[in-house]
C-alpha cells in the first residue's frame, strides 16, 4: 500500500503504482477490477489527491486501451475511496471521450477531487476544465460572477465581468489568469462583431493583464505553456494594441507581452513560420508612434506626488523599451557543422531534434548561445533573471519550468557562465520553494578545445515542463563566440536601476578586496535590493555568534540621489574602518 505521507520518490511510487495496477487494466470485467482496485489502493493509509498517482498511471503502458477506459469510467462513477476514484481519473484523462465529461465536471465540483477532475477534463474539454478549477478556486465574488456568467453562456455578462477582473496580483495568481482565458476565449470575444472602440479597449487591457499574469515568474511553473488559448489571445491582444490608449499602464501591458514573446516561455509555443516575429514588429509599430513615444519622454516622468511603484515603473519602461526588439538572438554566433543534411546549426526546431542527431550519429552541432538579462514590469515586485537562449529557445522553462533562471548576480558577476579547462557545475535555476522541496537545475561548464560543452545535467524527475524534455542532450557552443556572448551578458549594465547597481558594485569590490569583511570574521550573504522596497540597496552579512550558530544581520543604504558609483564606494571606505556586525537589523 501506498502511504499519503510516503517519502517515497517519484519513480518509487510511478514503479509500486504500476505493479499494482498494471495486471487489473487488462481484466475484462471492469466492475471486478474496479473492487480490487479499491481493496489495493483504498484504506485510510492510501494516498489522496497525491499527484504520484496522476504521474505514476500516465506513464502506465497500456496493452488494452479500451479495457482501461472501461475501469476508469467504473472507478470515476461507482468509486468509494479518492484514491479509487483519482486512479479512474488519472486513466481518463489519457483515454476519456466527450461523453465523460458531464461526470468529471459533477465530480470536480467537490473540492477533494477537483485537481484528479481537472487533470481529465484538460485532456478533453479545456473550458470546461477551467469553468470547474475557477468553480473550486475563485472564492471571492470578483471572478465567481464571471464563472456563473460563462456557465450560463451569457456574452454580454461575460463581457462585463471579464473587464471588471481585479488588477490585483493577489487575487488573480498566474494559474487563474491562464484558466480565465481558457474559460471566456478572449480572442473570440475581442473578434466577435461590433462593440464600442471603449470597451474593446478595455477588454483588450484586460487580456494583456491575464498573459502578463500567466508568464509570471512567482509560481512553480510557467502557465502561459499550459494554456490552450496563449496563441490566440496574444494575437488578439496585439491586434488591438492600436485602440489602447497610450498610458504607462498599457505601454507596461505591451513590453510585457514582447518580453516574454521574445525570450521568455511564451517563444516555445507552436507558433507556426512567422508568427510570433509577426506580433513583435507589430508591437514594436505600435510602441514607435508619436504617442506612444510621450509616455517615456523626460517630462512625463511622475512627480513626487507619485508612488514608488509608478516610478519605478517609469524608469522601468524608459531603460527596457528597446530591449526586446533588438533582434539578433537567432543571429548570433556561428552555424554548427555541415552534416549529411546540410547546415544542420539553424535548422533544429527544439533540443528534442539534438537527440535525433545524436542517434544518427551526424557530426556535434555547435550551439547558439544568447543571453538575456530580463527585468520584469515593477508592479510584479523586480523580477530578474538570467535567460539563456539555445538558438533562440529559452532554456530554462523547456528543460527545468520549476522556476526562473537565477539573476544575474549569480551567474554573471559571480563568473560561473564562464568557461575553463576545469570542470564546474552551475545551479542555472532553482525551484521557486527551494531546492530541498522541488530540485534545481545544474550543469557542468567546461572547456574543451576550441569549444565550450554544458554536459551532465542534473533535473528532478519528473519534469513539469509540457515540452516532456527529458533527457538533455550535451550542448556544445564555439568557445570564441560562447566567451565573446558572455563578456558581452557580464558588461551590461543597461537593464539595471541605481539601487540594484549600487548592490552589484559594493558585491564586486568585496570579491576584490576580501579582507574588507573577512577582518571581521563576516562574510556577504547576499547582495541586491530591499524586497518591499527596490530603491533601496540591501546587503545580507552572516557571521558567527558567541554561541557558535550562523547570525545574519541585514544592512539597508537607502537611495539619496548620489551616484551609485559613490554609494558603492562610501559603503567600501565603512566596512573597512566600522565593523559591519554593529549595523542595521
Amino acid at each position: 500500500m501506498l502511504n499519503r505521507r510516503s517519502s517515497r520518490s517519484w519513480r518509487e511510487a510511478r514503479t509500486v503504482v504500476e505493479d499494482l495496477l498494471k495486471p487489473l487494466l487488462v481484466d475484462p470485467d471492469a466492475v471486478r477490477a474496479a473492487a480490487e482496485v479499491e481493496l489495493r489502493f483504498g484504506g485510510p493509509q492510501a494516498p489522496v489527491r497525491d499527484r504520484q498517482i496522476l504521474s505514476a498511471v500516465r506513464d502506465v503502458v497500456l496493452e488494452d486501451e479500451e479495457r482501461a477506459r472501461a475501469l476508469g469510467r467504473c472507478l470515476a462513477r461507482t468509486g468509494s475511496s479518492p484514491a479509487a476514484v483519482c486512479v479512474g481519473l488519472a486513466l481518463l484523462g489519457r483515454l476519456g471521450e466527450p461523453e465523460d465529461v458531464p461526470c468529471l465536471k459533477a465530480l470536480g465540483r467537490f473540492r477533494d477531487l477537483m485537481s484528479p477532475a481537472v487533470y481529465a477534463l484538460d485532456a478533453i474539454d479545456r473550458q470546461a476544465a477551467a469553468v470547474v478549477w475557477l468553480g473550486i478556486r475563485s472564492e471571492g465574488p470578483e471572478l465567481s460572477g464571471l464563472v456563473t456568467a460563462v456557465e450560463a453562456g451569457d456574452m454580454v455578462a461575460v463581457r462585463l465581468k471579464l473587464a471588471a477582473v481585479p488588477r490585483d496580483p493577489g487575487i488573480v495568481g498566474p494559474e487563474a489568469a491562464r484558466r480565465i482565458m481558457e474559460a471566456v476565449r478572449p480572442a473570440d470575444i475581442l473578434g466577435a462583431g461590433e462593440m464600442p472602440p471603449s470597451q474593446r479597449a478595455e477588454l483588450a487591457a484586460c487580456t494583456g493583464w491575464l498573459l502578463f499574469r500567466a508568464t509570471s515568474l512567482r509560481d512553480d511553473r510557467a502557465e502561459i505553456l499550459y494554456c490552450s488559448e496563449a496563441v490566440r489571445s496574444y494575437e488578439a491582444f496585439v491586434s488591438c494594441a492600436g485602440v489602447l490608449e497610450p498610458t504607462l499602464d498599457h505601454y507596461g501591458l505591451l513590453l510585457s507581452a514582447a518580453f516574454d514573446l521574445h525570450s521568455g516561455p511564451s517563444r516555445l509555443r507552436d507558433w507556426g513560420p512567422g508568427r510570433r516575429e509577426a506580433l513583435l514588429a507589430e508591437l514594436d509599430s505600435v510602441l514607435r508612434r508619436p504617442e506612444w513615444c510621450a509616455v517615456t519622454a523626460p517630462d512625463a516622468e511622475p512627480g513626487e506626488g507619485a508612488d514608488g511603484v509608478e516610478r519605478r515603473r517609469f524608469q522601468w519602461v524608459r531603460r527596457n523599451a528597446r530591449r526586446p526588439f533588438g533582434g539578433g538572438v537567432d543571429a548570433v554566433g556561428p552555424v554548427g557543422p555541415v552534416g549529411p543534411m546540410g547546415p544542420v546549426g539553424p535548422v533544429l526546431r527544439d533540443l528534442r531534434d539534438l537527440q535525433d542527431l545524436r542517434d544518427l550519429q551526424v557530426l556535434p552541432v555547435l550551439r547558439v548561445l544568447r543571453v538575456e538579462i530580463v527585468v520584469r514590469d515593477p508592479v510584479d515586485s523586480d523580477t530578474v533573471e538570467v535567460r539563456m537562449l539555445i538558438d533562440g529557445r529559452p532554456l530554462v522553462p523547456e528543460v527545468f519550468g520549476r522556476g526562473p533562471a537565477h539573476t544575474p548576480e549569480w551567474l554573471l558577476d559571480s563568473g560561473r557562465l564562464r568557461a575553463t579547462e576545469e570542470p564546474r557545475e552551475v545551479q542555472l535555476a532553482e525551484a521557486y520553494c527551494t531546492e530541498g522541496c522541488c530540485g534545481a537545475l545544474h550543469v557542468t561548464i567546461r572547456r574543451d578545445g576550441d569549444e565550450v560543452v554544458w554536459s551532465d545535467w542534473r533535473c528532478p524527475s519528473p519534469p513539469p515542463s509540457p515540452l516532456h524534455v527529458r533527457e538533455i542532450p550535451e550542448l556544445r557552443f564555439d568557445a570564441a563566440a560562447y566567451d565573446a556572448e558572455i563578456s558581452r551578458a557580464e558588461n551590461d549594465h543597461a537593464w539595471t536601476w541605481p539601487a540594484r547597481k549600487a548592490a552589484r558594485l559594493i558585491a564586486a569590490g568585496l570579491r576584490d578586496r576580501p579582507e574588507l569583511l573577512s577582518r571581521w570574521d563576516t562574510e556577504l550573504s547576499w547582495a541586491g535590493t530591499d524586497f518591499q522596497d527596490p530603491d533601496r540597496t540591501a546587503l545580507c552579512l552572516r557571521y558567527e555568534g558567541a554561541d557558535g550558530s550562523p547570525k545574519y544581520r541585514m544592512w539597508h543604504i537607502p537611495e539619496d540621489g548620489t551616484p551609485p558609483e559613490d554609494r558603492a564606494a562610501d559603503a567600501l571606505r565603512r566596512l573597512a574602518t566600522v565593523d559591519p556586525r554593529t549595523y542595521g537589523a
